[in-house]
């Protein structure tokens, strides 16, 4: 069953397109389908679909409904982590378009959702601005700006998009958003309020898990184990199986001395959801040993797919790469998507990948540009403190040491490695 992994790597890596945009939150208003299972194969097609595409049936004339089928095949793809979707939500784009030339406000949203989840992002920025310059006072164009500008690293612009979204719509939509600005900006205690505003304003099931997997990660990233599974928990219970719930939940289970269960619940997940993020935690989990064998190849075979396309580079690719493969590669992988997309979480990967290759002067600018808002990542204040201490520099060491007290098990394989580097000096 396991080596199915290899299969599934090719989807995997285009659907790591849209995982990257998931803890962003929903793009727009909820809709009033039942979500199915995050990160399984959608039954036929979420019932949000069939409804969407039954309309367009009814009426193959109407340019909105064939803009509300494209918002629901997009919304698919996030929920599901499902990528063909977004093929879907093209070809129903260029419906409404074909009927609507001009002044179509529905289907220029979704081709920035749509682009946003390829990490087209100066595209998706460009169709959040005509959005928002053609109906100022209506949200869904400005969740679409406020993506597309975090992830071209220009906060304080996306910082207004959220601001706008929320004076107009404050909801689960925004939130989300609000709470991914707050924390990325050194503010999580203000960004765990944003969240839970989310979870009480929330209208599904997909959104009340969402929500509470957020304010799992943000738990976690303090060390606050317990109050993690807490959450973890209460995301896999709004929705059975949530892939973001479920990782967590191992993470919880490995950190309390289980590794085997851990590791054969990243099996299950990887089974299901072949992303690079699960797959790269379990290959550290695993110490990269037998055990891990499955989740290594379907990583390998993800890179070697990446390389051949071209396409959006995952980070947490780029890092598996860059410590368990061959960093030149990861560093040529990043500095593809720096060129697509400039985030502090891509800065932070291309300057490890940099820094593995043996490259820590320049490595050490990228390390930089991570921190320049204030998050408190710990393993970005691992990277830059691992780097500077290659190079000698006096921070280093304290930076290695801030990682460790935001959170002790922020990674299986690099916290001993954070720990062994303070016993060197």
């Amino acid at each position: 069953m396991r080596r199915l992994l290899l299969v599934a790597g090719g989807a995997a890596a285009v659907a790591g397109c849209v995982a990257g945009l998931l803890y962003l939150g929903p793009a727009d208003a909820p809709h009033p389908a039942a979500a199915p299972r995050a990160g399984a194969a959608p039954a036929a097609a979420g019932l949000a679909v069939a409804t969407a595409r039954r309309r367009t049936e009814r009426a193959p004339d109407d340019p909105t409904a064939w803009s509300g089928l494209a918002r629901a095949e997009a919304e698919e793809a996030r929920v599901t982590l499902d990528a063909s979707r977004l093929d879907a939500a093209d070809e129903a784009l260029r419906h409404s378009l074909a009927l609507q030339k001009t002044d179509n406000y529905a289907a220029v949203t979704g081709q920035g959702l749509v682009a946003n989840a390829r990490h087209a992002f100066a595209a998706g920025r460009d169709f959040g601005l005509r959005a928002t310059r053609m109906a100022p006072d209506r949200a869904d164009g400005y969740a679409v700006l406020a993506d597309a500008q975090i992830q071209l690293g220009d906060y304080p612009a996306a910082r207004a998009a959220v601001q706008r979204l929320l004076d107009i719509a404050p909801a689960g939509a925004a939130y989300s958003r609000a709470a991914y600005d707050l924390e990325t900006n050194g503010r999580p205690k203000d960004a765990a309020i944003a969240l839970q505003r989310a979870v009480d304003s929330a209208s599904t099931a997909d959104e009340r898990a969402f929500a509470q997997a957020r304010l799992g990660e943000l738990a976690w990233s303090q060390g606050a184990v317990d109050r993690a599974e807490r959450h973890f928990r209460l995301a896999v219970d709004a929705v059975p199986g949530y892939a973001y719930g479920e990782s967590g939940l191992a993470r919880v289970r490995a950190v309390r001395g289980e590794r085997t269960k851990a590791l054969g619940m990243y099996q299950e997940l990887t089974g299901r959801a072949p992303l690079p993020q699960f797959l790269a935690e379990a290959v550290e989990l695993g110490g990269g040993g037998a055990s891990v064998r499955p989740e290594k190849a379907a990583l390998d075979a993800q890179v070697r797919l990446l390389r051949a396309s071209g396409g959006a580079a995952d980070p947490h690719l780029a890092l598996y790469v860059a410590d368990h493969g061959d960093p030149d590669i990861a560093v040529e992988l990043m500095r593809g998507e720096w060129k697509r997309a400039r985030s502090v979480i891509v800065a932070d990967a291309l300057g490890w990948a940099l820094h593995r290759a043996g490259r820590d002067a320049e490595a050490v600018g990228y390390a930089r540009k991570a921190a320049r808002t204030g998050w408190g990542n710990a393993l970005f204040r691992y990277h830059r403190g691992a780097i500077e201490h290659a190079l000698g520099l006096p921070d280093g060491d304290r930076h290695l040491r801030e990682a460790l007290a935001l959170n002790p098990n922020f990674s299986p394989y690099h916290a001993p490695l954070a720990r062994r580097l303070l016993k060197q000096t």
